[in-house]
């Protein structure tokens, strides 16, 4: 049996995500066996990557409750300066991090953390370009591919997407076992 059979996963998307930070976690947990569900401002919509990949969402972020999901991935690019604006984005970050929900960031998705409230005191990586953002913030940023601080997965840049993806995975398919 794959091990995220019956979960269900959130991903985040705007306009200027990063392709490979969008579609990568969401493969991973596809092949573990995990529903994923493309949320954006509008449901339907295609939006278009950086590099020109496009992403039609599934639902709106009206639509979508914390409640009904296992967890959320969040891409950099330029998207997250777009999310972090939306008031349903930012209560679904804090819904999911007081239920303890695996977060997934990676690049500049910390700015929607950031905005959400959440990073004071957690220990996290990104983009070097936003360090002092997240410090600013209240978190403890460190210059590694992958770091995970309790149900907070995040990592730097591309390059360390097969150690974030199998962060999120193992993270994901652990608390399922609680």
């Amino acid at each position: 049996m794959l091990r995220l059979t019956g979960k269900r996963v959130i991903a985040l998307v705007d306009e200027d995500f990063e392709d490979l930070e969008l579609w990568y976690p969401i493969y991973r947990v596809r092949e573990e066996g995990a529903e994923v569900h493309l949320a954006g401002p509008e449901k339907g919509k295609k939006y278009i990557g950086k590099y020109g990949v496009p992403a039609e969402t599934t639902h709106s972020f009206a639509e979508i409750h914390a409640g009904d999901y296992d967890g959320i991935l969040v891409p950099g690019g330029w998207a997250p300066d777009k999310l972090r604006r939306y008031r349903e984005v930012l209560e679904l970050v804090r819904e999911l991090n007081e239920a303890k929900k695996p977060i997934g960031q990676i690049c500049h998705a910390g700015w929607v953390l950031i905005s959400a409230g959440i990073l004071k005191g957690v220990t996290v990586t990104s983009t070097p370009g936003i360090r002092d953002d997240m410090e600013n913030a209240g978190a403890v940023w460190k210059d590694e591919p992958v770091v995970t601080d309790g149900h907070i997965i995040s990592a730097r840049r591309p390059p360390d997407l097969p150690e974030y993806g199998k962060a999120f995975v193992d993270a994901l398919a652990a608390a399922s076992a609680k």
